[in-house]
């Protein structure tokens, strides 16, 4: 039976050309949404020119989310395509620099919190309009297990992650009169090209192995498993779904388990 819970629901996904944008892009399409997707990569861009539904249910956009022009530009440019949306995905993030805090460089925290906060606030700030007009509206912030337990040597991806869950817990709050839906998915340690930076970043700090260090992050899973960008993207659907209509304001993690994150 095809899965069609998503059948005809507008869905702005940002960063949505590659990893969990793109997986999440792709499970939205294939249960019958509309999904207008941005993205600063021009390169991944281009390649979704061969998606089949790229003249139907796909819209494409570049943006730098980290840049509140830019995203006003990109919100003008969908209104004249639809006056209402019936969910944000905000999936913008860096993974920061990897280093003690002393020693990190102002810039390089500063740059993680830019992209991974204030992009949130500037998608939602434009989005919020538009899902209003939905008869049920879902919003949801992809954080991290980093925003419930920490990560050492990851101090600034870890605090723009614990500030979305700050974030949700207030819009939940917030939006909850409009039947808006407000949740916050927090992945686990993701198989992909993101995570091999970690790991490589890692084990150049640290002196230890590549191999070792990956083999750490998957056992920090009670199921010893890595997480699949696709898991990602299931969850997200299933938020935007009717069948969710009342879950909000929750920290979902879709990561196996994790029993330790040191």
């Amino acid at each position: 039976m095809v899965n069609k819970s998503l059948k005809n629901k507008k869905i702005i996904i940002s960063a949505g050309a590659s990893g969990i944008g793109l997986a999440t892009t792709k499970v939205c399409l294939s249960r019958g949404a509309y999904v207008y997707l941005c993205d600063i990569d021009n390169k991944s861009l281009n390649k979704l020119n061969k998606h089949p539904l790229i003249n139907k249910r796909l819209f494409k956009y570049n943006c730098d989310a980290s840049d509140e022009s830019q995203v006003l530009d990109l919100f003008k440019k969908i209104s004249k395509k639809t006056k209402k949306i019936d969910a944000l995905i905000n999936n913008v993030g860096v993974a920061g620099p990897t280093g003690s805090l002393e020693k990190l460089k102002s810039k390089d925290w500063e740059r993680t919190i830019q992209i991974d906060v204030n992009s949130h606030f500037y998608f939602t700030k434009r989005a919020i309009p538009l899902i209003k007009k939905s008869e049920n509206g879902s919003i949801i912030n992809i954080s991290s297990t980093a925003g419930i337990l920490g990560f050492p040597l990851r101090s600034p991806y870890a605090a723009s992650k614990w500030a979305i869950i700050g974030i949700t817990k207030t819009l939940a709050m917030e939006l909850g009169k409009y039947n808006i839906r407000v949740n916050a998915v927090c992945p686990g340690s993701i198989k992909g090209e993101r995570m091999k930076r970690v790991i490589r970043d890692k084990a150049k700090f640290t002196k230890v192995s590549s191999k070792k260090i990956e083999k750490d992050f998957i056992s920090m899973s009670s199921m010893k498993k890595w997480i699949l960008e696709e898991d990602i993207g299931k969850m997200c659907a299933f938020l935007i779904s009717d069948d969710s209509s009342k879950v909000s304001g929750q920290v979902i993690s879709v990561d196996g388990h994790t029993e330790r994150n040191d």
